[in-house]
């Protein structure tokens, strides 16, 4: 039981508290109030209009993007972000491989013969004018991981030089939903496509090719047609990526099965038996071959960066980030040709200017510094954020956070917002607290298994070991609930999704996209107020990274 004196203590602290969330409320007001539905319709509008051409890296496209953005943050009072410029140059090479080429598999006296884009994807990584494989023996290497931590190795044992590697996409814990396999339901990084592939090339495969399903993969057999054909763009390296495989690809289902059964060998037998950890590789005793000529373009792009300093911390940096590159022009399609990108991500780059202008609004500027950086080619691979965070214009040990968003809320508010990688790092907290003060709860990814987290730039800055919070629309609907919302967001995957159809709707309801940024703000405020960094949870990948330099940093 208190005390009096108890009582009266704690009745004066929480004055204290309510009168101190009372200034911060009143210091952020004019801020938070300055974030629109009305600014960013108008700028979603502008850039996913067809006037900038899909937003295509190192076109002109890119030039009205990056040009645009400039001004905006300039109209703002922002400084550039890297040194007197606003842009960080970004070196790409482009191949555009030919689109008549035909995989060859022969063997068990049969020859298939699969059609460019509607049986299979295939590209290569390496600069070179012509690639090939040439009756490359295939070998089924089930998941395609090697996976300490996990007692995991579908390669041991096997030699795969000059071969074509076949695999499942996902984990096994997907597959069998058994939570004491990999992480169960939810994607890791061996299930994503990106690590499939540069596994393969370690392992000195000439061939890898993964076979598509749609609810494993996370998305329909277009979104791997439309991802993986046209222009190519990679970072430049020093080898020229010539340690890649010299042929990267997919194959749909139908044309998987066709291939089990050229060989004999039963698919579904064979995939369960992939989930196994005692599964061994199976060789089909078939040969693939497959030619592909390259036009090879070399080329810069831009990151678009712009700073808002902060006082007496602006050497420590608070980054919000979003993409700004689409797909561009495809002149192969029939109809549309233009990617316009509305919603993905349009929203997200238009919402940036939003929350630049809303820290401008501040009677006071933040203690620490804020970035605004709008990366390229992020379709691609993850490229733009990938330079910045391997050249970064700003130490990773004063870069306190980073705040990703790729494609805002268009139907509405929601009584929850979700947090992809929820329970990686201390940003949770700050989520939380943001959340409940919009009488919102915060829930991890409902959709665990598509493996988001590794699917956009935040991901770029994780690897690095900077803590990065990806936050995505609720699903809990204020007016419709949760079915309604999944509902939308489903047609939306298998319509919308790197199709030409993404463009602007009148319909939507932004109302959503305010709420979230609103959030978003005051996440990005606390940060820049405080003198401590947050960092990752004990057991996540990124920590230790994290941990080393900043402890380098203090001695």
């Amino acid at each position: 039981m208190f005390s009096k004196l108890q009582f009266s203590l704690s009745f004066v602290l929480s004055f204290a508290v309510l009168i101190l969330f009372g200034c911060a409320d009143k210091e952020i007001k004019p801020a938070l109030e300055s974030i629109s539905a009305e600014h960013l319709t108008k700028d979603v509008k502008i850039l996913s209009s067809d006037e900038f051409e899909g937003r295509a890296p190192s076109s002109r496209g890119e030039e009205k993007t990056i040009n645009f953005l400039t001004e905006e943050f300039q109209k703002l009072g922002l400084e550039p972000g890297n040194g007197g410029s606003f842009f960080q140059k970004v070196p790409l090479v482009a191949l555009t491989s030919n689109t008549d080429s035909k995989l060859k598999i022969e063997g068990k006296g049969i020859t298939n013969v699969f059609r460019y884009a509607d049986e299979y994807m295939a590209w290569t990584k390496r600069v070179v004018g012509s690639t090939s494989i040439d009756n490359s023996d295939m070998v089924f290497v089930g998941y395609g991981s090697v996976a300490p931590e996990f007692e995991w190795n579908d390669y041991e044992g096997l030699d795969v030089a000059g071969k074509t590697v076949v695999m499942l996409v996902n984990d096994p814990g997907y597959a069998t939903q058994d939570p004491a396999l990999f992480n169960g339901n939810a994607m890791t990084y061996y299930g994503r496509w990106t690590y499939k592939f540069e596994e393969a090339a370690r392992q000195g495969a000439a061939g890898a090719l993964i076979i598509h399903e749609k609810e494993p993969a996370g998305y329909p057999w277009e979104v791997v047609r439309n991802s993986w054909s046209g222009k190519q763009f990679d970072l430049l390296t020093e080898d020229n990526n010539m340690s890649r495989c010299a042929i990267e690809g997919w194959l749909t289902l139908e044309s998987a099965k066709r291939l089990f059964e050229q060989a004999g060998r039963d698919f579904e037998a064979l995939k369960s038996a992939a989930t196994k950890r005692d599964f061994t590789p199976v060789p089909f005793g078939l040969d693939a071959s497959l030619s592909l000529q390259n036009n090879i373009e070399h080329s810069e792009s831009n990151n678009v960066i712009a700073v808002l300093p902060g006082t007496d911390r602006s050497d420590e940096y608070i980054f919000y980030m979003a993409h700004w590159d689409h797909f561009g022009i495809d002149p192969n399609l029939e109809g549309d040709k233009i990617y316009n990108g509305a919603f993905d991500n349009a929203t997200g780059t238009a919402g940036l200017l939003e929350l630049a202008e809303a820290f401008t609004k501040l009677p006071t500027p933040p203690r620490r510094s804020i970035a605004f950086l709008a990366v390229t080619a992020e379709e691609q691979g993850l490229l733009g954020s990938k330079y910045y965070a391997n050249n970064s214009i700003y130490p990773l040990n004063k870069t306190v956070a980073a705040i990703n968003m790729d494609g805002l809320n268009i139907y509405g508010k929601m009584k929850d917002i979700t947090v992809i990688g929820y329970g990686n790092s201390e940003l949770d907290d700050y989520i939380e607290k943001a959340a409940l003060e919009q009488g919102r709860s915060v829930r991890p990814d409902p959709e665990p298994e598509k493996g988001y987290y590794y699917r956009s730039d935040h991901f770029s800055f994780a690897k690095q070991g900077v803590p990065a919070l990806y936050a995505d629309m609720g699903i809990d609907h204020v007016e419709h609930g949760e079915e309604w919302t999944r509902e939308q967001l489903n047609e939306y995957t298998a319509e919308r999704y790197h199709k030409p159809s993404d463009e602007y709707d009148p319909g939507w309801e932004l109302s959503g996209a305010v709420q979230d940024l609103r959030l978003f703000f005051k996440v990005g405020y606390r940060l820049s107020m405080e003198s401590t960094f947050p960092n990752w949870n004990e057991g996540t990948e990124f920590k230790a990274k994290r941990d080393a330099y900043m402890q380098a940093a203090s001695r």
